[in-house]
Formats: C-alpha cells, sequence, structure tokens
C-alpha cells in the first residue's frame, strides 16, 4: 500500500513539472508603433507554486520510505493540504472571468497596451489529474498507518500483553531482542505462563523441558 501510495506521488510530481512546461496564457499586445507581439505564459510562470509543490510530493514520496505510524499521517495530511493548493492553481484559471490584467501583470504588458488574451485549459487539467492522485496516494498512507495499528494491537493481543481494562497494551509487546533471547533459552514468547517462578498447579520452580529431560536421566 505504501509502494502504491510512492508511485503516485511520484507520477503526480512529474505531472505537475510537465503542467509547469505547458503554456496556460498568451497575451496580444501593441503599443501601436510596432507589429503586435504575443507573449505565452507556461504553468511555471503563470503560477510559481507548481515547481516548489512538486518537489514536495516527491519528499513526501520518499518520507514513506522511513517514516511509519503518527509521522505517516502527519506527511498525509501535508500532502492533502498540497492537493487543496493544486486544486486551487487548477479550477482559478478556469472560473476566472478576466484573465487580461493578470496576464499582462505576469508578462511585464501595459494593461493599455492589451489587445487580447486566451487561456489554455490543458496545463489546469493535468495539474487537478495530479491532485487527484496526490489525495488517492494520502488516503493510501492514512490506511497504512491504521493497518500498522491494528496489526500491533493484533500482536499485542496474541502474545497476552493487555492492560487494566483488557485492551492490547501496545506500550508493553515484547520487543524483536527479548523474543530471541526467550527463543536462545528453549522459551516459547508467545506463553504467558514461560519464565514464571512457579508452575499453576504445583507452585515449583518451572524448569525448561531441555532440563527436565537432562535431571531425568
Amino acid at each position: 500500500m505504501i509502494r502504491v501510495a510512492q508511485l503516485l506521488l511520484v507520477v503526480s510530481a512529474l505531472g505537475l513539472w510537465v503542467a509547469s512546461r505547458l503554456p496556460w496564457v498568451s497575451v496580444g499586445s501593441s503599443d501601436g508603433l510596432g507589429q503586435p507581439r504575443t507573449t505565452t505564459l507556461n504553468g511555471a510562470a503563470w503560477s510559481n507554486a507548481l515547481l516548489p509543490l512538486a518537489v514536495l510530493l516527491l519528499a513526501a514520496a520518499l518520507a514513506g520510505l522511513a517514516v511509519r505510524g503518527w509521522l505517516l499521517r502527519v506527511v498525509a495530511v501535508l500532502v492533502a493540504m498540497v492537493c487543496l493548493l493544486l486544486g486551487y492553481l487548477g479550477i482559478s484559471l478556469m472560473v476566472m472571468p478576466d484573465i487580461a490584467p493578470r496576464a499582462a501583470e505576469v508578462a511585464g504588458v501595459p494593461v493599455m497596451n492589451l489587445v487580447a488574451s486566451q487561456r489554455y485549459l490543458v496545463g489546469a487539467v493535468v495539474t487537478l489529474v495530479a491532485a487527484v492522485g496526490a489525495l488517492v496516494a494520502a488516503t493510501l498512507m492514512m490506511r497504512a498507518a491504521a493497518t500498522e495499528d491494528r496489526q500491533a494491537a493484533k500482536y499485542a493481543g496474541a502474545t497476552g500483553l493487555r492492560d487494566d481494562d483488557g485492551a492490547p497494551d501496545l506500550s508493553a509487546a515484547m520487543s524483536a531482542r527479548g523474543m530471541w533471547d526467550a527463543l536462545d533459552e528453549g522459551l516459547d514468547p508467545t506463553d504467558r505462563g514461560t519464565g514464571s517462578a512457579t508452575t499453576a498447579e504445583s507452585g515449583t520452580p518451572a524448569i525448561p523441558a531441555a532440563e527436565s529431560g537432562t535431571e531425568g536421566r
């Protein structure tokens, strides 16, 4: 599940890079002295947040290799916030009633010299698709974190580690080192009675199977 989320984040970041290279707006201007000039603004010029957000998605994909638990949830929330920003960037171009004033400002053209303006929606659509992919990745990260919590609770229940209310005590779960030590001593690390000082029936000291067999000889 984490691997799928990481792949979606990388693809979304690549989509944002493509969107930053595509034309978003073009403006035509004329000062009355020469030929009309057309200036085309790509995604990076129209919205300089596209590339930083793409880098942020790549960083989130790399973070998925190192973080787990609540840190993974934090990364997922951060990715969801990035999705909101991307959605705003893509939709704003589609619904903006008049792009000419901002296009003139970005292109450095006096508004009085504007003669035409045109918007291209391909880059905005690619941005929205990247936002959807990143949102799916954030959802998968959340589910992966919840799955890890359930597995930890299941392990705590299997080893009999429970708190006073009968719920699995995750903080008391046996570490991997403790399990290996128990196995080296010939004990069952999942047995609740293993290692106790006396047996339940006789109250005599518990003796590992290997030692009892030796004494019987």
